[in-house]
């Protein structure tokens, strides 16, 4: 007799999935109206250029609505049930081992603190300790990043029995004394708080140090690795792999002698001369490594700033790959990336709850939930096969086995980097490897769970960096598009049609970064010369265009407000949308396009920064946009903002009194209206705020003169 099912599965109700069907067929019928009207009709002069770029943004801007359409249409939500995993397995020794990887690539940028804290709440998860193993991957090939973790090892003795005596959560020790919770009774809490703030002042002495001290050294073997001779850098350094805590060994326990998680240390080797593929390569570097040590049946791997925010988030994904129906055939469960600092109405679209509601969840009903590279459990066979090991063998020799594994040479002539582990060459090496394991015949499941976030993130907290990593997820994604893993082509009659639309809703994020350039910039100048670009009011024509526009706007608010945005937060995101389209991914797709025709070489990968000052954080949280720099980027808004800015006020002051204008310009007036409502930031920016997150004088110079350049030239 089979046992009954781990995890259920609901679908979208009927009536929804009809009701939007017919929404989206009647938005569809629309935008066919209105490309006969621009193929049809047709503009004479300097006005059939205009009207052909247009016509072609409308297009590219049609196909991608159509993608957006296809992650909508198979709506399905997942949702484990661990008390029947619970009777299930009885013994927990019968639970699969698991292994956590978290990643770090800069002491700097990603603090020693932080680090530690996303590190000791996976160690504390409600899981059996000897069947837990965590490694982090330290690509900055950092003592103080060692420092940190040996530290974090030692305050592990007290933090893990706390928390589990407790029950307490987040197990992020940062997260948890910084929330306004029920303490426990006594002066229990008041020790461990004190515990933990005397281990975060020595690590973040040491960093202010730059080194660790020799006396502080002889803690630990693993400090060797950092002497003179050995000459680390960064980018040059021998194999480090550091077993800090091993969890086979009797001593390894905490104060209440429960035994303690496995816990190792892993830079990879590098050296000039190879090239070290990234974040890919150091994922690649920690599956074997942690094939040869503990061999988890499970691999969970987390950036170094998302701390596990659920305790038993281990239990709920067992849910999905031990499943007795339904369970082998899944490759990977992934959470969405929510985060613990973003705003009330969300000022930089950081946490977009369409996407993580509706989008990702539409991708996970065709079985093909997209890999996100953080908060995602895998099957290590569906990454790497299966591979035995050797429990025999003590600290020393796994360690010294596994340096072989992660040094610069041993991939040469193999297979990883290709049809084994991540996919090497492109920057999203998350996205397009989880796309080849589907292709491969293997589903994958999005798990959004309805109680608390399992993981948490930092958000960035800045428009520029927003913006930054943005441009970095848009020119690795169209990189994929342009590839030969373009899923419209790869992926054709391996995946679902809507699934291959689907991963195209992400891939042409660049794609539309000129479309809409067309729209901003074409629109208002052309108002400013009197050149319509749309049917006028008393025109038939006008209705498919004034519908197409009011339908998909009116239909984005409600699902943003069902999905939990306020109206701030819904605007908020439109006004993010524009800006990332009309700079960050305008970027992108001239970076991707010079890159295919041999014109520019690969960028590196670039680490979005996690501290900023106390007034950069001060602005954040009472939703102040923060500008405060002379970037290209800010010049390109703030010009796209004046040239709207000019066409709105130049266009009523030229047709408002003209009998007929505003018919004639209606809906041109109506669309540099909403620029310049989505701008006010900008306006406010440029000419009123005196604080350092302005923009400063020289932006508000170039823009302007670059407005008014454009506006002459239109009119030549």
């Amino acid at each position: 007799m089979s046992s009954p099912p781990l995890f259920e599965s609901r679908e979208a109700p009927k009536g929804a999935k009809l009701v939007h069907r017919a929404f989206a067929a009647s938005v569809f019928a629309g935008l066919c109206c209105t490309w006969i009207y621009r193929a049809s009709s047709a503009a004479s002069g300097l006005g059939r250029w205009a009207w052909n770029g247009m016509f072609a943004a409308e297009l590219v801007l049609g196909f991608h609505w159509i993608c957006c359409q296809a992650v909508r249409w198979n709506l399905t939500r997942y949702s484990p049930l661990p008390h029947l995993l619970s009777q299930r397995f009885t013994h927990e020794e019968e639970l699969p081992a698991v292994d956590v990887f978290v990643c770090t690539a800069d002491p700097v940028i990603e603090p020693p603190t932080l680090v530690v804290n996303t590190v000791l709440s996976v160690m504390s998860y409600n899981y059996p300790t000897r069947k837990l193993a965590v490694y982090l991957s330290d690509d900055g090939c950092s003592e103080l990043t060692f420092y940190a973790l040996h530290q974090a090892s030692q305050f592990a003795k007290h933090w893990i029995p706390f928390c589990k005596r407790h029950n307490i959560e987040p197990r992020s020790p940062d997260a948890y004394f910084d929330k306004p919770t029920a303490r426990p009774s006594g002066q229990e809490w008041e020790s461990m708080k004190k515990l933990y703030e005397e281990m975060k002042s020595r690590i973040e002495t040491m960093a202010e140090k730059g080194s660790v001290p020799p006396e502080t050294r002889s803690q630990h073997k693993g400090f060797l690795q950092w002497s003179h001779h050995n000459n680390v850098t960064k980018r040059n350094h021998q194999s480090i792999v550091e077993i800090v805590i091993d969890g086979r060994e009797e001593d390894a326990v905490d104060e209440d002698g429960d035994r303690l998680p496995t816990l190792v240390y892993v830079a990879r080797e590098k050296r000039p001369q190879f090239h070290h593929n990234f974040k890919a390569g150091a994922m690649n570097a920690l599956i074997r490594a942690s094939t040869e040590m503990s061999n988890g049946a499970v691999i969970l791997n987390l950036d170094c700033d998302m701390f596990s925010n659920d305790p038993d988030a281990i239990r709920d994904a067992l849910c999905f790959f031990l499943d007795e129906q339904s369970g082998h055939r899944i490759a990977f469960v992934q959470h969405p990336q929510q985060y613990f600092n973003v705003t009330k109405n969300d000022l930089y679209g950081n946490s977009p709850l369409q996407t993580d509601k509706v989008e990702l969840a539409g991708m996970g009903g065709y079985g093909a939930a997209l890999y996100i590279g953080t908060g995602c459990f895998h099957r290590r066979e569906a990454l790497c096969g299966n591979k035995g090991r050797s429990s025999q063998k003590t600290a020393n020799e796994l360690e010294e086995a596994s340096k072989v594994l992660v040094s610069c040479s041993y991939e040469e002539g193999t297979q990883w980097g290709k049809e084994i582990g991540l996919v090497y060459g492109c920057p999203v090496e998350d996205v397009v490897t989880g796309m080849k394991i589907q292709c491969n015949g293997w589903k994958s499941i999005y798990y959004r769970p309805q109680k608390e976030a399992a993981f948490l993130g930092v958000a960035p907290n800045t428009l520029e960096i927003s913006l930054i990593q943005h441009k970095r997820w848009a020119e690795g994604l169209f990189q994929i598009f342009l590839s030969s893993y373009c899923p419209l082509v790869y992926g054709h009659k391996r995946l679902p049609l809507g699934a291959q639309l689907g991963y195209c809703t992400y891939l042409l994020w660049a794609a539309t970064a000129f479309p809409t350039l067309c729209y901003l910039v074409l629109a208002p100048l052309c108002l400013l010369q009197g050149i319509p670009l749309f049917p006028q009011v008393s025109s038939p024509w006008f209705i498919p265009f004034a519908y197409v526009y009011g339908a998909r706007t009116i239909y984005s608010l409600v699902e943003g407000l069902m999905c939990g945005y306020t109206v701030k937060g819904w605007w908020n995101l439109q006004r993010v949308v524009l800006l990332r389209r009309s700079s960050s991914y305008v970027f992108s797709f001239v970076d991707t396009v010079a890159k295919q025709l041999g014109l520019s070489k690969a960028s590196g990968f670039a680490v979005t920064a996690k501290v900023v000052t106390e007034d950069v954080r001060r602005r954040y949280e009472e939703e102040v946009m923060e500008f405060g720099s002379s970037s290209t980027t800010f010049i390109i808004v703030a010009t796209v903002a004046m040239v709207n800015l000019f066409g709105l006020v130049g266009g009523i002051g030229k047709w408002w009194w003209v009998d007929g204008g505003m018919s004639l310009m209606g809906l041109q007036f109506g669309l540099c209206s909403v620029v310049v409502g989505l701008n006010l930031p900008v306006y406010v920016a440029l000419f009123f705020r005196r604080d350092d997150g302005c923009l400063p004088v020289d932006v508000m110079f170039k823009a302007v003169g670059l407005a008014s350049l454009a506006a002459c030239l239109m009119a030549i």
